[in-house]
């Protein structure tokens, strides 16, 4: 099966066995809605899921999805998991499950959620919500327990088959057996030449019996023949397990014997390997540097780690993971993780390593956000990779924040919150990050130091902006009275930067204009770039939207400028879009699309998908400003889609109307109509300003001549279409051409898609699609980690209006054999006044709709 059109992690080595298991679960999996896959840890859950997955991928045409878990500690934070997995964002004023429901609405896809047992509440509302409102849904979840959700099927994971004690001693024979023949496999990885024979097949036979055909533990035993003879390994694990069994009596079995078998490797490890070993339980991954700083002491020193976590590699009690910024990753499967863990606690040592492990997430992500904020000197890719560094390390910070609320300590936690806020900033995850906030904002702070306090009601209330407006300013409020009080310059700045935008939204300009003009003077006394260029965008703001144009342009520049003297290009990126806006609402189209194309490339590298949608709109609407239909049709397909799949109500109503912009653009004034109705009932729907009369009218005018009736009608349909359908019906009719959606094609008939606006970077990904590359592949190849391969894929995907990573294929291959003409400098070919949708009334150069960032 093709996987390309799967979002799933590659699976590590061969898989084994299981052959009847694999054929019963995929007839089960087309008769029922929620399927679990159950057992103790170690019986190969995951690994059987994966399996399932990967051949399930052409019955199942928006995709397939597996959400892991393990390192989730939050349940409240299990929605917004799932939603960042898929890629949908949150949108003002709605819960992110409504969303998440709307968006997985009309999609026929698999979506598998990986370690449900420490979640199993949270993961059970989520799924009921799910399945009762997505009728094309499947679930194929892993737990170590039934969800008990109705329509669920509970699928106990069986061991694997082992030959039974009085079997023959043929080693063919034996060797059918699915223990032994995953036995034979992994000790062939781990010593080249061993294979079982008629020599060792009797012991192979009883060590696999002994294990009870438990994956993980054979796992374990195998990679034991580096040192140890097939008869060795059978006579320990003979005596640790009867040894165990009588110990624990209340343990099932299986778990017994899991639990044996890691204690026995614990036991040939040396007193350096188990000091280690205990206490990199701590973390949810790691690199080589995390654990030279967490885990190292007098017992330990800093240059002994290497060679120890070799070591344990070698034993296969830790694993290796493709390399991220250039350092290579480590990690336990958590069972194993989990018993490390318990004689970490044992030794009295779990409290000081969390701590340290605590210690040094707080200074990491403060040194990372000094960075991302340009509050200290660096280049834009280390920027970036500060951005991508918090990716890396989220399951990290998940369980240190964890802690520091089961420690009660407010003052770490909102620390760190503060500090990662912006990357919840840029990706849109305000539900992970409010849920963080809220949760130490009501811990009895008393000792909590007001400058600490008050930066992270600043952040709670930037996180509140896009769903509560009201909320947001009594927040910055009462943020800005703690920072003032504390003396701190920047967060006092940014506080009052973050009150202009919400004064200017509600239309209170002379308040906007003075808390712009304070937040610029404490900037530029404090040497502080980021917080004057920040208020540089919101004075130019303020200026478009009291019909100051020429200032509005020069306040906007001014804003570039400071971003880029400081190398924060995603700032600067930000007021070029507002610079683009400017552009066309002035009457230049061509700059106004260089503008744009500039952006682009910067909001693609951090991922920044709101603001990406609204780029690729400008494009859009540039191109038809110009009469070039042809070109405006990829990106406003690429801006809608991208705003549909990330949740984005006014982002879809945009969309919509940009669409009908294009239909009256090419005389269809019958589908123009019902578009602008869709746009105006989601408005309302969503809680937005209604669209402006005379805008509105632009689109209606053409179709007077069919007459009232016939508008009325055609209006009335318009109002009762869902989103969804509004959605299709933009693409189906306005951007295909054929009567068919982009991106339901056979991957042959896409080939001929024109290009759209892709980055070097994107470029580079879909030549990697195009030779069979997964995201893990992709993500070693460019040395990016594996999330951010896939947010690029995703916004190819968006992009070029596709559902499946082989229509990208085709694409490339195409235009290697028939390029695309080549543009002009601008990448428009003809001119006419600008007369759609130019600068949005509200919104100037450098002003998102989302909060400041």
């Amino acid at each position: 099966m093709d996987q390309t059109q799967a979002h799933l992690p590659e699976e590590p080595n061969r898989f084994i066995g299981r052959e009847r298991e694999i054929a019963e679960l995929r007839r089960m999996l087309r008769q029922v809605r929620a399927l679990t896959l159950c057992g103790p840890g170690g019986i190969g859950k995951t690994r059987l899921a994966l399996r399932i997955l990967s051949g399930a991928a052409d019955e199942f045409p928006d995709g397939i999805w597996l959400v892991e878990l393990a390192d989730l500690r939050q349940p409240d934070l299990v929605i917004s998991r799932v939603a960042a997995w898929i890629g949908v964002s949150e949108e003002a004023g709605r819960p992110l499950l409504d969303t998440l429901a709307d968006a997985l609405r009309p999609r026929r896809l698999l979506l598998a959620l990986d370690n449900c047992e420490h979640l199993i509440e949270a993961c059970a509302q989520l799924s009921r919500r799910l399945l009762a409102d997505s009728p094309g849904l499947r679930l194929l979840n892993t737990s170590r327990e039934p969800l008990r959700i109705a329509g669920e099927t509970a699928w106990p994971v069986p061991p694997l088959s082992v030959a039974p004690p009085d079997a023959g001693q043929d080693a063919g024979d034996v060797a059918r057996c699915e223990a032994v023949r995953l036995f034979g496999d992994r000790a062939a990885a781990a010593r080249p030449g061993f294979a079982v024979d008629a020599g060792n097949a009797a012991a192979v036979a009883a060590i696999c019996r002994a294990l009870d055909g438990v994956p993980l533990a054979i796992e374990l035993a195998a990679a034991r023949v580096r040192v140890l003879s097939p008869e060795q390994i059978k006579a320990r694990t003979d005596d640790r397990f009867g040894l165990l069994t009588a110990g624990d009596r209340s343990a099932a079995p299986r778990q017994q014997t899991l639990r044996a078998t890691i204690e026995w490797s614990h036991e040939l490890l040396d007193p350096a390997e188990r000091i280690l070993f205990r206490r990199l339980s701590v973390f949810a991954g790691w690199s080589l540097e995390m654990a030279e700083q967490v885990c190292a002491d007098d017992e330990i020193p800093a240059g002994d780690v290497l060679g120890l976590l070799a070591a344990l590699v070698d034993k296969s009690l830790v694993g290796t993971e493709p390399a991220v910024l250039g350092q290579v990753r480590y990690r336990m499967l958590d069972t194993i993780r989990e018993y490390a863990a318990v004689r970490l606690a044992e030794t009295g040592e779990a409290g000081p390593f969390r701590h340290r492990l605590r210690d040094y997430s707080l200074q990491t992500a403060e040194h990372n956000g000094a960075l991302g904020l340009a509050r200290i000197p660096a280049s834009w890719p280390d920027r970036v990779d500060a951005l991508r560094r918090y990716d890396v390390e989220a399951g990290n910070v998940a369980r240190v924040l964890t802690w520091c609320l089961e420690d009660a300590d407010a003052e770490t936690g909102l620390r760190i919150c503060a500090a990662v806020s912006p990357c919840w900033i840029v990706w849109g995850t305000f539900a992970e990050g409010r849920g963080w906030l809220d949760s130490f904002l009501a811990l009895d702070a008393e000792g909590v130091p007001a400058g600490v306090r008050g930066a992270a009601t600043v952040v709670r209330a930037q996180l509140a902006l896009p769903s509560d407006p009201a909320a947001a300013e009594s927040l910055v409020r009462a943020g800005l009275e703690l920072c003032r009080e504390a003396g701190d310059e920047f967060w006092t700045a940014v506080g009052l930067n973050l009150l202009t935008e919400i004064t200017l939204h509600t239309g209170r300009t002379g308040e906007a204009a003075a808390s712009a003009d304070e937040a610029l003077a404490i900037a530029q006394a404090a040497g502080d770039g980021w917080n004057e260029g920040y208020a540089l965008g919101t004075r130019a703001a303020l200026a478009a939207g009291t019909g100051q144009l020429r200032e509005a342009e020069q306040l906007a520049r001014a804003s570039v400028a400071v971003m880029r003297r400081i190398d924060q290009q995603w700032g600067a990126a930000r007021a070029l879009l507002g610079l683009g806006d400017l552009a066309r609402l002035r009457g230049h189209p061509g700059e106004a699309h260089s503008r744009y194309v500039e952006a682009l490339p910067v909001l693609q590298e951090v991922g920044a998908r709101p603001e990406i949608a609204r780029c690729l709109a400008g494009l859009g609407r540039v191109a038809l400003d110009l009469g070039a239909t042809g070109q405006a049709r990829p990106h406003l397909a690429g801006s809608l889609q991208l705003s549909q799949a990330t949740g984005s109500r006014i982002g879809v109503a945009r969309g919509l109307e940009a669409c009908a912009a294009l239909a009256v653009d090419e005389h269809r004034p019958e589908l123009a109509v019902q578009l602008v109705a869709a746009a105006s009932a989601l408005r309302e729907a969503a809680g937005l300003p209604p669209l402006p009369g005379a805008r509105a009218e632009r689109y209606l005018a053409p179709a007077r001549r069919l007459g009232d009736a016939e508008v009325a009608r055609l209006w009335a349909r318009g109002l009762a279409l869902s989103s969804e359908e509004a959605v299709a019906l933009a693409l189906e009719e306005d951007l295909s051409g054929d009567g068919r959606a982009p991106g339901v094609a056979d991957a042959y008939e896409v080939a001929a898609a024109p290009p759209s606006s892709l980055t070097r970077r994107e470029q580079q990904i879909a030549a990697l699609i195009a030779t069979g590359h997964s995201n893990k592949a992709i993500a070693e190849e460019l040395c990016i980690s594996p999330t951010t391969a896939a947010r690029h894929v995703a916004n190819i995907l968006a992009k070029l209006g596709f559902r499946s990573r082989t229509q990208i294929a085709a694409w490339v291959a195409d235009r290697a054999s028939a390029p695309y003409p080549r543009r002009t400098s601008r990448g428009l070919t003809t001119g006419r006044a600008p007369g759609h949708g130019a600068l949005r009334p509200g919104r100037g150069p450098g002003v998102s709709d989302g909060p400041a960032r």
